[in-house]
């Protein structure tokens, strides 16, 4: 039986500030980073042994991950990839959410923020935060990189990846640990436990708290209890 732990980062400055973040490369904040070590210390109290770990290009995902490898106290091979990356916003990122739903209304901005198929409004091109300027991205086709996604199109990037990717490994008896982002892990956990597009809505992924899954013999995968 092989492990597949999923993380979501800690708490960043922009969820303590009620931000959309998306792509955006904010720091973990202060809360975030004792977030980060409890995860760490859960992890260590689990007597998990990884072989590898992923994690997204963003910095409040793999400090995370830093953080966590630091507490558990071991030193293992670590892939940074934007397919983990958090979903991208669009127009709504650095926006304030409360002040977003008085504007907008809070039905719509509970369709941009859960529903699968419903993208945010989207970046111009050459709007400076279209990740295209960002040098993080300076390897990626342009078709790529997005202006803005909704949850389907993230799935879109992360389950090929994890195909590829991790779950080879699981299916080669190996226990791999992945730090990201809420909306990145909640495409991935559609995906793994088959959630329909209607029941995603009300999944939500905790700040820096493990979620536990096992791949048998042939290659079922189901999630473990906490």
């Amino acid at each position: 039986m092989s492990k597949l732990v999923l993380v979501r980062h800690g708490e960043s400055i922009w969820n303590k500030e009620n931000k959309f973040t998306g792509w955006t490369d904010v720091e973990l904040s202060k809360k975030g980073r004792e977030e980060a070590k409890k995860a760490g210390q859960i992890l260590k109290k689990a007597n998990i042994s990884f072989s590898i770990a992923y994690t997204s290009v963003l910095k409040r995902a793999y400090h995370t991950l830093d953080y966590i490898l630091k507490e558990m106290n071991v030193s293992i091979p670590v892939i940074k990839a934007y397919q983990l990356n958090e979903r991208h916003y669009g127009a709504l990122q650095g926006l304030n959410k409360a002040e977003t739903a008085l504007k907008y209304g809070p039905d719509q901005v509970r369709i941009w923020r859960r529903s699968y198929k419903t993208k945010p409004p989207l970046l111009k091109e050459d709007d400076k935060r279209n990740p295209a300027f960002d040098p993080l991205y300076k390897n990626v086709l342009k078709e790529n990189i997005p202006l803005g996604e909704s949850l389907e199109d993230t799935m879109q990037r992360v389950v090929p990846f994890y195909q590829k990717e991790i779950e080879p490994k699981l299916k080669m008896d190996e226990n791999v640990l992945v730090v990201a982002h809420g909306n990145s892990l909640r495409s991935l956990i559609k995906y793994i436990e088959n959630i329909s597009d209607e029941e995603i809505m009300n999944v939500e992924i905790p700040l820096g708290i493990p979620l536990y899954y096992e791949m048998d013999k042939l290659g079922n995968i189901r999630k473990e209890k906490n």
